[in-house]
């Protein structure tokens, strides 16, 4: 068999094999799970969710206030 003739026999299975890779990622792309849908967050849980951050904000900055009073430097 000539070089040239076993090059083209190597490239061939190179064309193969990244058919078959192709084929098994397309395939495991199909089996695995769909996505789950995301759930609807209401405008009234998001402005619940705000209001308990921001509450807790207010009592983090209470808090820092009277330990920067207690504290001499």
């Amino acid at each position: 068999m000539s070089e040239k003739a076993t090059w083209r026999a190597g490239q061939k299975h190179g064309w193969i094999a990244a058919g078959i890779v192709v084929l098994l990622l397309a395939m495991e792309g199909c089996a695995g799970e769909a996505p789950k849908p995301s759930s609807n967050v209401t405008q009234d849980q998001v402005r619940g969710n705000a209001d308990k951050a921001f509450e807790k904000l207010k009592q983090e900055e209470k808090n820092r206030a009277v330990d920067s009073l207690g504290v001499p430097y």
